[in-house]
Order: structure tokens, then C-alpha cells, then sequence
């Protein structure tokens, strides 16, 4: 069981649209969360992984945008200063 809470407006078109149709409401907002679900898939179907990732990315930076490419000296470097007390 579920409530929902709608918008006086919302709720009128719904209203009508029910008496209009001879349905309950309930069958037509069960038939408006299918349709919506099965939207929502072919969206996310039809979008490549970058597109669906597109947000996360970068989200968490350092600010160092030459990490990937000094990766190699950075661990050098760090592994050297770890080992050098020996």
C-alpha cells in the first residue's frame, strides 16, 4: 500500500481523466509507473558507459591533472623516502 500525495491540479486532470475513461485511479497511475519504468530502462539502454558514468567523473579530483602521467615518479619517489631510513 502506498500514498501519495499530489498537487490540487494533478489530482483534478487524474480525476477527470478517470471518470472520462471509466478507470480507477489507481489502474491509471499503476499504467503511468510501467510506462515510466520501461522508459527509464530504454534510456539507460541506449546510453553508452561513459554517458551513464559521465557525472562521476572527475567528481573526486586531486587538482593534479599530471597524475597519470607521473604516476611512475611519484611511487619512486615515495617508495625511496619510505625505504631510505635503512
Amino acid at each position: 500500500m502506498l500514498s501519495v500525495r499530489l498537487e490540487s491540479s494533478l489530482e483534478n486532470q487524474l480525476s477527470f481523466f478517470a471518470e472520462q475513461n471509466h478507470t480507477s485511479k489507481t489502474k491509471i497511475i499503476k499504467n503511468a509507473l510501467v510506462h515510466y519504468f520501461e522508459m527509464l530502462k530504454k534510456e539507460s539502454k541506449d546510453r553508452s558507459s561513459y554517458e551513464l558514468g559521465s557525472e562521476l567523473f572527475g567528481k573526486y579530483s586531486s587538482g593534479d591533472g599530471s597524475l597519470s602521467t607521473t604516476y611512475k615518479q611519484k611511487l619512486k619517489e615515495k617508495l625511496h623516502a619510505k625505504n631510505s631510513h635503512r
